[in-house]
């Protein structure tokens, strides 16, 4: 049998990319990739993973899309280990060290009475500090999507006291933002409606976070219920031998107020 697939799983998988990435002998598409031409697709994959999880209880489709993420890993892992960096075998100790650093409460250091996020996050801080990272904001990634990357900061200044008491003054708050919104629109300047465009939705953000919600939960399931319920309205317009660029807004609303009662 080949030696690529003759071994243990994770030594298998290490050698196929190991020998997609041979310089003499590899695939040309593989071995013209870099970090950056490969982040987008570790990105994707992430948010694979989820889209797997939200649909429910498929194994063997979850199995396959955690497959795809842990290629990435190792995908990252084989262009360090050609520059010397590093190799996948010391990004599995490092997030071992990590996670028993992390759980001093399972791992023996301290009593589990004090397994708290308190402690996780300072940790964290600690780690940041190591690291040369200051300031209550620093190792916040900025490659997250926008609204979770709002939640975090504002999570990260609420640890130090920088926070609304609780949601009712965060709507406050965004109306607040939209009566400034309002007040721009005469003028149509753009760069000042992306402004306030963008202090509503961290507003949200924040929002979400004050009620213990993710906010890209929360605009997910409103961009499902969007699309289940604009379904429901071209049904309802091809019954009458309509598509919605022939319909009337009045006769797409009756639909869509239907769709609404129905539960959609």
């Amino acid at each position: 049998m080949d030696k690529v697939t003759d071994a243990p799983s994770i030594d298998a998988l290490l050698a196929v990319m190991a020998r997609l990435r041979d310089k003499d002998t590899g695939c040309p598409w593989d071995i013209a990739q870099d970090f950056a031409t490969i982040a987008p697709y570790t990105v994707e994959e992430a948010y694979e993973v989820a889209d797997a999880i939200r649909r429910g209880p498929e194994p063997a489709m979850l199995m396959d899309e955690l497959g795809d993420l842990l290629l990435q890993t190792v995908y990252h892992a084989r262009m360090a280990e050609e520059r010397g960096w590093f190799r996948f075998e010391d990004v599995a100790a490092a997030i071992t060290a990590k996670m028993i650093r992390r759980h001093p409460h399972v791992f023996g250091e301290a009593d589990s009475a004090t397994a708290t996020e308190d402690l996780w996050e300072q940790r964290k801080d600690a780690e940041r500090a190591a690291r040369a990272e200051t300031g209550v904001l620093a190792g916040i990634a900025t490659g997250l999507p926008a609204l979770t990357r709002a939640a975090k900061i504002t999570r990260r200044a609420a640890r130090v006291g920088f926070d609304w008491p609780d949601a009712a003054a965060v709507l406050d708050k965004l109306e607040e933002e939209a009566t400034e919104l309002r007040a721009e629109l005469p003028r149509a300047d753009r760069a000042r409606l992306a402004d306030e465009v963008g202090d509503l939705l961290f507003v949200l953000a924040n929002l979400a976070r004050k009620l213990d919600l993710d906010p890209e939960t929360c605009l997910d399931g409103a961009n499902r219920k969007f699309e289940r319920r604009f379904g429901a309205v071209e049904a309802s317009l091809a019954a009458e031998g309509l598509t919605p660029a022939d319909a009337t807004l009045d006769a797409m609303e009756e639909a869509w107020r239907e769709a609404k009662r129905q539960g959609l």
